[in-house]
């Protein structure tokens, strides 16, 4: 499973005034990450679907480096489950922590902007045959969810 990492230093205009980054600029760098996973597997335009189980397990400070992993867990004909992880830093220490965990469903685009096939992603080792049929059972729930009133 190839992963895709990013980082980056939050700075105060990341935060509210106690010093703590707002959840939403750590969502949006999942979303940058995710995608970057996503635009690799599937080598065309993607867009975000769905993002579910964004969890906030504890906080990220000014100051703190953010570490982003994503990687692929899941594809479908035109769609991809990717999974986020992010750990924050503190820089003086080298303390990391994870602290958010996210998975986000992208759908490959072609040219007019219609959804477009994708090459299929297939298990090679038992963590990811575990994480494809977790994928597999959260995309069953989003679905019976879409079809529930």
């Amino acid at each position: 499973m190839q992963e895709h990492i990013l980082a980056q230093q939050m700075l105060p205009q990341d935060a509210n005034a106690h010093g703590d980054v707002h959840g939403g600029a750590v969502m949006k760098l999942v979303d940058t990450c995710g995608a970057l996973a996503a635009v690799r597997h599937a080598r065309s335009r993607v867009v975000t679907a769905v993002m579910d189980s964004m969890t906030f397990e504890a906080p990220v400070h000014v100051g703190n480096v953010v570490h982003l992993r994503a990687c692929l867990t899941w594809t479908g004909r035109t769609s991809m489950e990717v999974k986020v992880v992010v750990e924050a830093e503190d820089i003086l220490t080298g303390l990391r922590r994870v602290t958010s965990e996210a998975f986000i469903v992208y759908v490959a685009l072609d040219e007019e902007g219609r959804p477009k096939p994708i090459p299929l992603f297939t298990p090679s080792s038992q963590a990811e045959r575990v994480e494809w049929e977790a994928a597999q059972r959260r995309r069953e729930a989003r679905l019976a969810s879409r079809r529930s009133p």
